[in-house]
């Protein structure tokens, strides 16, 4: 699901009580920046964990907890120190004394998002590490890395940064300065996070988009292929939603299939996967779900979609949906071609059987088939008079046309 991440950082009142203002020339600025001062040095430091708080994530891949920070450090007097501030900020943090510990731990399902990172480590130092963290940047999540030294030449400077460091503390360590790399590692994480969602979902919908809801099947299918469990797909396309968008126009297109993707995310469990498929076609992965069962989950989410009209701007618009099932337990290789074809043929007999129904590939019987066309034809009918009134008044389109 998606995420928003906003720092919130107050802002400061300075009021004639807190300080007496001179009456000599020049002095106003003076005490101006004295009271600044004063005000500054008296503020709390736990504001700080407003401004770094950890923000959750939203992904069903490989997540990064934005502010939880690992630092690895082999001297107890400077993990001390460090995780003094750190707890005084409220922050989330891990302490590690050794290097390959360190590694191991980085390639964990959730890593941190920021590492304080002593050059000088037994088992592998902080230069060798800083280069393996940046060949985990292949899963699209970055970790910040503010290495930490006793080093003050301009060449270590270099060979840290050349290595993949991102900002660079010299010993012993301010905590102001400390301060300042968390809030920079901050905002640098939050910007690769939100051009990561804006590259992994759709714009619209705020659902995985088709390549990276193509990604996830590929990767379902061979997870379920090493555990020996079954992956369940659901092709679902909106009912002659073209229609909606010539007799009420785009806008309320657009509103059409943003409920509905909001509905779809309402009735699946919290590791299934959505993705907007393609115009107003939904792809939807059910890991560890037999096709019987996605069968049946499947007609629980079509009466979801369907049983409730969707308000627009416009008029009230009754959606229908039909939806083509597939598992990789179904005859033929698993692949996600394979799978997305059987999905395609089970929407098309969907589409062929009246529409508003569920086919599942390699099932006799079909879930619901029943009450399910039944209720198909009703709502065909209330959607054909909905449209023949909306045609006899003129469209949004039609009226502007005419104008």
């Amino acid at each position: 699901m998606p995420f928003s991440l906003k720092g919130y950082v107050p802002k400061r009142e300075f009021s004639s009580s807190n300080v007496t203002l001179p009456t000599a020339p020049g002095a106003h600025t003076t005490a101006c920046a004295a009271s600044i001062r004063i005000r500054l040095r008296q503020e709390p430091i736990e504001r700080l964990a407003g401004d770094l708080g950890t923000h959750p994530g939203t992904e069903n891949t490989v997540r990064v907890d934005l502010m939880k920070i690992m630092l690895v450090e082999d001297s107890a007097v400077e993990q001390r120190q460090i995780g003094d501030y750190l707890k005084a900020w409220n922050l989330e943090f891990t302490v590690v004394s050794d290097g390959a510990e360190a590694w191991s731990l980085l390639q964990s399902p959730e890593p941190p998002g920021l590492v304080l990172l002593d050059w000088m480590l037994p088992g592998l130092d902080g230069i060798e590490l800083c280069r393996r963290i940046r060949t985990l940047g292949g899963n699209g999540n970055y970790i910040y890395t503010v290495m930490l030294t006793a080093k003050d030449r301009k060449s270590h400077l270099l060979m840290a940064m050349a290595a993949g460091a991102d900002d660079y503390l010299a010993k012993p360590v301010d905590p102001s300065e400390l301060r300042a790399r968390l809030l920079v590692g901050k905002r640098i994480l939050e910007l690769q996070q939100s051009l990561r969602f804006a590259a992994t979902h759709d714009f619209l919908t705020k659902l995985f988009n088709r390549e990276e809801i193509l990604g996830a099947l590929k990767r379902e299918i061979a997870r379920g292929e090493r555990e020996r469990q079954p992956v369940t797909v659901i092709l679902a396309d909106l009912d002659e939603f073209k229609k909606v968008n010539d007799c009420l126009g785009h806008a309320a297109g657009d509103s059409v299939l943003k409920e509905v993707a909001e509905r779809l995310i309402s009735d699946l469990r919290e590791y299934d996967f959505v993705g907007r498929y393609g115009g107003e076609e939904f792809l939807m992965i059910l890991p560890n779900c037999s096709v019987g069962t996605g069968a049946r989950r499947a007609e629980e989410i079509r009466c979801l979609v369907s049983n409730t009209p969707i308000t627009t701007t416009f008029a009230k618009v009754p959606v229908t949906v039909s939806m083509g099932v597939t598992s990789t337990e179904c005859e033929g290789a698993v692949t996600v071609e394979s799978l997305l074809q059987q999905a395609d043929r089970a929407l098309y007999a969907a589409k062929a059987g009246g529409r508003n129904r569920v086919e599942a590939f390699g099932l006799r019987e079909v879930i619901g088939i029943g009450s399910s066309l039944a209720r198909s034809r009703r709502r065909d009918t209330n959607a054909a008079k909905f449209r023949r009134k909306v045609m006899s008044q003129g469209s949004p389109r039609r009226q502007e046309t005419q104008a």
